[in-house]
């Protein structure tokens, strides 16, 4: 699909509160358009809003006439807070403060989207949210998390010893603590996605080499209606390639426009 020429995106650059006082930051972007809609989007595990999936697919909902808003997470980019103390939970809620964002716009119409850990925050986010018309996975995991994905034998003995389990990811040293680990484990990602009530949008690369694909497939098994899966097959976990992004953008687009031209 051939890429329609905007010579002035309105983007501002925004800051918030999450539950605690902690200053989130975020890209939000405002079409000129009656549609009255917008995507809020999650980052993945240790990124931030600047994740160039999270930024096309933002422009593309954009030219469609469809706000949208990408935040970092507490502990993560330009947001304040500690990453040690991230949990799904916390980040549930500031995705939450996040949709409050849109609707101070006068924006009715909500979508969510996440990118890996980021899919997991807008599926748990969607399941405790009334308002919310559509959800898109991308590069998400359906069958959840555990202690043995988590944690190897001498992690988890750190984590018995110190209380927390320290690592290097993305050029960054990092720790998380204990409650991360019991918080993602309360949390049944089938039963969630068994029991959602909004539209599913799940997309994945075929070559993913951090989830596999196989993972996007369970999102049919668990709730075969209203589900759609759209699997870009040369494409890897960060959808590294400009044309696999393009497509992943303009597909995300197109399928959001039609859940919220439903609801108009």
């Amino acid at each position: 699909m051939k890429k329609m020429t905007i010579r002035k995106m309105n983007k501002e650059k925004i800051d918030f509160k999450n539950d605690i006082g902690e200053k989130l930051v975020g890209d939000i972007y405002l079409p000129n358009s009656k549609l009255n809609a917008g995507v809020v989007f999650g980052h993945c595990f240790s990124c931030s809003r600047h994740t160039r999936i999270l930024t096309e697919s933002c422009e593309a909902l954009y030219r469609a006439g469809i706000a949208s808003l990408k935040f970092d997470f507490s502990g993560n980019g330009q947001s304040e807070g500690e990453f040690s103390e991230t949990t799904y939970s916390k980040h549930v809620s500031e995705m939450k403060v996040a949709v409050d964002q849109l609707i101070q716009q006068g924006i009715s119409q909500i979508g969510l989207a996440g990118h890996s850990m980021g899919a997991a925050i807008a599926l748990l986010t969607a399941a405790s949210t009334s308002n919310v018309r559509g959800v898109c996975t991308l590069a998400g995991r359906y069958s959840g998390m555990s202690f043995d994905r988590l944690l190897n034998g001498s992690t988890q003995n750190q984590l018995e010893e110190d209380g927390q389990v320290c690592f290097t990811s993305r050029n960054r040293s990092l720790c998380l603590n204990a409650d991360f680990f019991t918080d993602v484990n309360s949390y049944d990602l089938a039963e969630i996605t068994r029991g959602l009530t909004n539209s599913l949008l799940a997309v994945h690369g075929g070559r993913d080499e951090i989830i596999p694909v196989e993972e996007v497939y369970l999102s049919r098994d668990f709730r075969p209606e209203n589900t759609e899966v759209f699997v870009v097959e040369d494409a890897d976990h960060m959808f590294s390639n400009g044309e696999h992004r393009e497509v992943v953008a303009e597909r995300l687009s197109y399928w959001f426009s039609k859940q919220f031209a439903k609801s108009g």
